[in-house]
């Protein structure tokens, strides 16, 4: 990863213009071809990126990043470079958290009842031409339900929810089947969109699904 701070301005050039006026900012190029200028605030958003694939050509105090599709660009003039420096940082090993998805459908399978007495577990990682979901079972009165698991729902996961909804429902032998979209946290975004569209919402209490009871039980 290369680490520019300079200051500069730049020029989007593409289906719209937009043009960021002189000042110091980070310039980050990483070795996916990728580039992205940031400012010292909003977090990890930058005020303007190229995507790969994309080629940078420094040319004096004109940088031009072109992306290789669609021939946008980004023009960056370098009035005065603070620092440049170049880093390898090698293949990352990726996020690894305490009840990631795969634990919490294997929690959940183990202790199916935790959704509602009578419940029965048809079983895990149910195959579609789709995709798998993650838990298919039948509720206390024998109806088909189809659980989604995520560690943080968001509407990503309600709308794959619902496409494996379809499907299953085509299916005579499953039909009706019912969606439930469980997580261990929902945002409110995705509880609105899978209330409109049916889908029941549970939070899952990853301790208490590992058989630690808390003093105030947050299952619901």
């Amino acid at each position: 990863m290369r680490l520019v701070i300079a200051r500069c301005s730049v020029d989007y050039i593409g289906r719209l213009t937009a043009h960021l006026p002189m000042a110091p900012r980070l310039v980050l190029i990483k070795a996916d071809g990728s580039v992205s200028i940031h400012a010292d605030d909003r977090a990890f958003k930058p005020l303007n990126w190229m995507n790969p694939p994309c080629k940078l050509k420094e040319d004096g105090e004109t940088w031009t990043v072109t992306h290789g599709k669609t021939g946008e660009k980004l023009v960056l003039t370098m009035a005065e470079i603070l620092h440049d420096s170049s880093h390898e940082l090698g293949v990352d090993p990726g996020l690894i958290k305490d009840g990631v998805e795969a634990h919490l459908q294997e929690l959940l399978a183990e202790h199916i009842t935790t959704l509602g007495v009578g419940y029965s577990l048809i079983r895990r990682e149910y195959m579609t031409a789709i995709g798998p979901v993650d838990i298919l079972c039948r509720d206390a009165q024998g109806a088909t339900v189809a659980i989604e698991i995520k560690r943080r729902g968001e509407i990503d996961g309600v709308e794959q929810l619902t496409r494996y909804l379809e499907l299953l429902n085509r299916d005579p032998l499953l039909s009706p089947v019912r969606g439930v979209f469980a997580a261990q946290e929902i945002k409110p975004q995705a509880r609105v969109l899978a209330t409109d569209r049916g889908i029941d919402c549970v939070t899952l209490d990853y301790d208490t699904l590992r058989g630690i009871e808390p003093e105030n039980p947050t299952l619901f």
